[in-house]
């Protein structure tokens, strides 16, 4: 399985407009491969998502799992989760201060506002209707992939700019801290 370039903060292809797929086009060998391809660069980056624009391809894509992930050792597990033609929803007011990275920005860390429960319209990687409520920490993980598919970057949301930091610095100064606030999101949303 080709493990294909993640591209970097900067590149023009990042803030592209994306298109939607049919589900004639998704059902193509060569759309399935695509996914198969963005699964595994997911997992070679130990990412916890990977939208298909941060590898060169301008479909509405994106994948989301953490399994015993290394760089988020604080995120619950999330099955694997391919969604195509997403389209996300806020669900109350509730949010919470997500301090985010991202594949696509190596070694920087910030903190975003995300809401805590979120409607998720999509389909699998075969075509079949999702419609799901997903809730904490794992929404935000949904609401940083569906980003990219809009040409969003987590650094666009950061409102406060002392927050941004390395992740060498993140481990020091703020990790603990905010795996608390995980772990009482995940008591109190399961996800």
């Amino acid at each position: 399985m080709a493990i294909r370039p993640i591209a970097q903060i900067g590149d023009p292809v990042l803030r592209r407009p994306v298109r939607e797929l049919s589900k004639e086009e998704l059902a193509s060998p060569e759309m399935q491969t695509f996914i198969d391809e963005l699964i595994a660069t997911m997992r070679h980056a130990n990412g916890a998502g990977l939208s298909a624009i941060q590898v060169h391809e301008l479909v509405r894509i994106c994948a989301i799992e953490v399994k015993d992930n290394p760089r988020y050792p604080y995120k619950p597990n999330v099955p694997l989760t391919v969604l195509v033609n997403p389209r996300l929803e806020p669900i109350g007011e509730e949010q919470f201060d997500n301090y985010e990275g991202c594949l696509s920005v190596p070694n920087l860390r910030g903190v975003v506002r995300r809401h805590a429960r979120i409607r998720v319209r999509a389909w699998d990687r075969h075509g079949n209707e999702i419609d799901e409520d997903i809730q904490g920490v794992t929404a935000g993980t949904y609401q940083h992939e569906v980003d990219h598919l809009d040409g969003r970057i987590f650094v666009d949301l950061v409102e406060d700019p002392h927050t941004f930091c390395t992740w060498d610095e993140f481990k020091r100064h703020h990790e603990a801290e905010f795996a608390d606030r995980v772990r009482r999101l995940v008591q109190r949303y399961g996800s």
